[in-house]
Formats: structure tokens, C-alpha cells, sequence
């Protein structure tokens, strides 16, 4: 999605399009600009051949864990990301984002402080990492900024869902 705004009218934004959007011209309503990045969004996200978890432990009652076995549940190809541990769920691990077979068609959900969420953000981007979800907790203000500031508003999913509540009906 194009994120470049050349004017906002009222809660509206005027962006670059060579079809119109009747009756309005190119002026398309804030909240159907932030729904159509959304769905962009849980469309890409679900679209990848392969999965991360960034946060999951040997901890069960912790919820990177818990939502390492979602998709492991749902037989979906997933890789646990920890700097410790080899192995999360009779998984094999990776220590970073960084050595995943394929970062730029794989995934990441992410349940992590938003201390190093902000750090995940930014490998993200540089690994051109198609779709990130960020479960509820794990980002701040700051996260969100990066986000924003960095055109990723169309690549991550943040702001209060949660895949083991969501997860079934984003994937339809």
C-alpha cells in the first residue's frame, strides 16, 4: 500500500491513485485506509510458506510458548527463535531472526518486552521480512513509531490481537 499523503481533509487522506473512488476522488476515509492496510496485512501474514516465534520458552505457561503450539497444532511450518535454547517443542530453534532459512518468506509473530521488539523491527526490515503480527504486550509507543515512521503499518499486525484468539478467523 502506498503510504505517501499528499493532504489530509477532515478525516480523510488524499492519496496517489489513478482510479477515482467515487464520489470522492482520490480522498479515501482514514478508517478505510487503516482496514485495507489491516486486511493487506493478515492476507500477507497468512500467505507465507513458513512461521517464526520470536519468544517462546521451555515455559508452558508462557504465552510465546503457548503460541509456538498454535501452530504447531495446526501442523503449520514453524521455527522457534531463542539465543539459548536448540530445541523449543521437539522443534529445532535458531538463535535470531537472522537465521531462518528464508526471513523475506517467513512470517514472525513476536512475544517479546517491547525493549527487544523494537530490536525485531528493525532486522525485520532489513531482512525484508514479509509480515510481522506483534501479540498483545509485546510493543510500546516506540514500536509503533518505528512502524509508522518506516512504512510497515501494511506488514504488521499490532495494536491488540492476539493469534490464539484470532488466529482461526484472520487465517479464512
Amino acid at each position: 500500500m502506498n503510504t505517501e499523503r499528499t493532504s489530509v481533509y477532515a478525516g480523510f487522506l488524499e492519496l496517489p491513485t489513478k482510479k477515482a473512488f467515487e464520489p470522492f476522488g482520490n480522498l479515501y476515509p482514514i478508517s478505510l485506509v487503516r482496514q485495507m492496510a489491516f486486511e493487506a496485512v493478515k492476507t500477507a501474514f497468512f500467505h507465507s510458506p513458513a512461521y517464526a516465534v520470536v519468544g517462546a520458552s521451555k515455559d508452558q505457561t508462557k504465552y510465546g510458548t503457548k503460541v509456538l503450539q498454535w501452530y504447531k497444532a495446526r501442523e503449520m511450518p514453524v521455527t522457534p527463535v531463542h539465543p539459548k535454547e536448540t530445541e523449543l517443542e521437539g522443534i529445532a530453534a535458531v538463535k535470531s531472526i537472522e537465521e531462518l532459512p528464508s526471513p523475506s518468506t517467513t512470517s514472525i509473530s513476536i512475544i517479546t518486552p517491547s525493549k527487544i521488539t523494537i530490536d525485531l523491527l528493525q532486522k525485520a526490515k532489513e531482512l525484508n521480512v514479509p509480515a510481522l503480527w506483534i501479540q498483545p504486550g509485546a510493543s510500546d509507543s516506540a514500536c509503533i513509531n518505528f512502524i509508522k515512521e518506516n512504512d510497515m503499518v501494511d506488514k504488521v499486525i499490532y495494536g491488540g490481537s492476539c493469534v490464539l484468539i484470532e488466529g482461526d478467523n484472520f487465517r479464512k
